[in-house]
């Protein structure tokens, strides 16, 4: 069986949830950044439902949104888009859904009287900030678990760079 930098096996269920039928060998895989990525993303994801998700009913990008608007104030929904890189109809919906929740409602575009700008409600705001304050903590348990501080800044350096590559 191959192993890893570390020494430890590669397989398919490396770690604390490796339970269930024999694990497979995924040395053929593991080189690849895009199948590492994708591992390391189930924890991140049961981290932010159970932390985020669940607590507060936002999916993930639910909560891009909000944070994209308390920190920009408005935008229009071409600039959400572009930046959570959804289609602009799955943005109308998510706007949609956001506003039938009270969360983020349309006003109509100062710089351009034909296009609206989103926006946080009183409520949305409340939730977004709350929502805030979890993120800031939710995954230093597991990241403190598998990396020290300074790989943590590298490890986001590094996402960072492949994310604009």
């Amino acid at each position: 069986m191959a192993l890893d930098e570390s020494g430890s096996a590669l397989t398919a269920e490396a770690g604390p949830r490796a339970r269930g039928p024999a694990p497979l060998d995924v040395a053929s895989l593991a080189h690849l950044v895009g199948y590492r990525l994708s591992r390391a993303a189930v924890p991140a994801r049961r981290v932010f439902q159970r932390h985020v998700g669940a607590p507060l009913g936002l999916r993930p990008v639910e909560f891009s949104l909000l944070m994209l608007l308390l920190a920009n104030d408005r935008a229009s929904p071409s600039q959400l888009a572009f930046t959570l890189d959804v289609t602009p109809p799955k943005m109308t919906a998510l706007v949609d859904r956001l506003a039938e929740r009270g969360l983020v409602r349309r006003q109509r575009s100062a710089a351009d009287g034909r296009a609206f700008d989103v926006l946080l409600t009183p409520a949305g705001r409340t939730l977004v900030l709350r929502a805030q304050g979890i993120a800031q903590t939710m995954e230093d348990a597991w990241l403190a678990a598998a990396l020290s501080p300074a790989e943590r800044a590298m490890l986001l350096e590094l996402l960072g760079k492949l994310a604009r590559a």
